[in-house]
C-alpha cells in the first residue's frame, strides 16, 4: 500500500503517526513539507479529502499565527491558503494519504482509520 505523510520531525504528532505507519509494516513516502510544501492545489485537495475546512487545517499556535492576525474570522479561505503557502509552518500536521483516504492525524492514532 502506498502511503504518503506530510511530515515535520519536530512535531510529536507527526513522529507518532510515522511510527504507527511503520509499525504496520509499511515504509511511507515522507515529505518534509516545510522544505517541500505542497502546491496550493494539492493542499486544497488534502484539506477537502480530509473533510476539513481551510481554517481547520491551519496551525493556530505560535507567534506567526498571531503576528499575521490569522484569528480574524473574516479572513477568507483564499487568504488563509495564501498564508499557508507563504508560511508552510502554518499547515497543521501530519497529513497522511493512503488509498483509503486522507487524514490530519492529530492525534496520531487517527492514522489507523486509513491503514
Amino acid at each position: 500500500m502506498a502511503i504518503t505523510i506530510y511530515h515535520n520531525n519536530a512535531c510529536s504528532n507527526s513522529r507518532g503517526a510515522l511510527a504507527l505507519i511503520r509499525e504496520s509494516g509499511i515504509e511511507p513516502e515522507i515529505i518534509d513539507y516545510l522544505n517541500a510544501p505542497p502546491t496550493r492545489e494539492r493542499l486544497q485537495e488534502l484539506i477537502t479529502r480530509a473533510g476539513l475546512t481551510v481554517r481547520g487545517a491551519m496551525r493556530d499556535k505560535g507567534e506567526l499565527y498571531d503576528q499575521l492576525g490569522l484569528a480574524d474570522a473574516s479572513l477568507s479561505d483564499a487568504a488563509l491558503l495564501d498564508a499557508m503557502m507563504a508560511h508552510p509552518a502554518l499547515i497543521n500536521r501530519p497529513f497522511v494519504v493512503t488509498p483509503k483516504g486522507v487524514r490530519l492525524c492529530r492525534p496520531p492514532a487517527l492514522v489507523h482509520e486509513i491503514l
